[in-house]
């Protein structure tokens, strides 16, 4: 599961799964094999939604030159009907001199395109969300041996248990560890990193957004920007924090053991929710979590600045908030 993808052999490759994190890394070990096989070749990458059948076939079709192609559509969960039936039939007869990678998200939609890339034979890369406390801790081990260290059973434990379920941020915590201690990281080393860490994280921000403190949240926004926080990881932080919230409200019982049992959910989790949840209407999460998913594709490039985004986001969710919470009193 966390263990490196095989080498890529095959012109056809199929990336599936819900962890962003880990198809990231497939796609990337294709590409480096591509580039190490053929420093040459043309790298283009596609998403599938919306579009248009002429362009897929425009990098599909056989080139003029002798370079290697390597073409990725992305999000192929989400491709129209047409594309779909482009790409099924480009399996039957692929390009010795192109590479085609489709990665999709996980679930049943689209699920048969991906039976006819296995069919002719494309390569698969599992990408499974890591779902169990003792799979994150496996992934921590194998994150702090790639980079050079050893980790203790308990600072593996304590590093899950500070960071939570994004693999993302428990491999940025890794890696670091691993660079400021050397050697072997012990449960003392987790806990005087996050000590000095815990201000400047994505959670940090999301947890002063939802409880309506905009100038606090845009302070530490920009403190961890300025640190090297990822910009995806911010808006992560803040996806979680409202979907968590709004899950948490739409549950009716205050208890958290009965709340943890019933969504899955750690109790301290939902301890953290409920209190971030007061002063929200569940409409006003719903409104929230649009921003969040609008954020999302910002920082991933749809947006001209990625640091104006995460700043308007944080505004419009606060006001969101505002307003969420006149209706309550009202």
């Amino acid at each position: 599961m966390t263990a490196a993808p095989p080498a890529p052999t095959s012109r056809l490759r199929a990336v599936v799964g819900e962890e962003e994190l880990l198809r990231a890394r497939a796609v990337a070990a294709v590409r480096a094999a591509v580039l190490d096989r053929h420093p040459d070749a043309e790298l283009h990458e596609l998403p599938a939604l919306g579009l248009p059948v002429g362009e897929l076939a425009d990098v599909l079709a056989p080139s003029l030159f002798d370079a290697h192609r390597l073409v990725v559509v992305t999000g192929v969960h989400e491709a129209a009907g047409a594309l779909v039936e482009a790409l099924t039939a480009y399996a039957r007869d692929p390009d010795p001199d192109l590479t085609l990678v489709v990665v999709h998200h996980g679930g049943r939609r689209n699920e048969a395109l991906l039976k006819s890339f296995t069919a002719a034979g494309a390569a698969v890369d599992d990408c499974p969300r890591v779902t169990s406390v003792g799979d994150r801790i496996a992934f921590v081990r194998n994150e702090v041996r790639a980079a050079g260290g050893r980790i203790t059973p308990d600072a593996a434990s304590a590093l899950v248990e500070a960071v939570g379920a994004d693999l993302r941020q428990l491999s940025s915590a890794a890696g670091q560890l691993v660079s400021d201690v050397g050697g072997t990281v012990d449960a003392d080393a987790v806990a005087r990193f996050h000590r000095g860490q815990a201000e400047v994280t994505g959670f940090s921000v999301a947890e002063r957004v939802l409880v309506g403190d905009r100038q606090g949240a845009l302070e530490t926004l920009r403190w961890a920007l300025q640190r090297g926080v990822a910009h995806v990881l911010v808006a992560d932080a803040i996806a979680d924090g409202v979907r968590t919230a709004a899950r948490v409200s739409s549950v009716r019982s205050s208890n958290p053991g009965d709340l943890a049992r019933t969504l899955k959910m750690p109790p301290w989790k939902v301890k953290k929710a409920q209190a971030q949840a007061r002063g929200w209407s569940i409409d006003g999460l719903q409104q929230a979590i649009g921003v969040a998913a609008e954020l999302n594709a910002d920082v991933k490039g749809a947006a001209a600045s990625a640091d104006y985004a995460l700043e308007q986001a944080i505004r419009r969710i606060v006001a969101i908030r505002r307003e969420s919470g006149r209706g309550i009193r009202g």
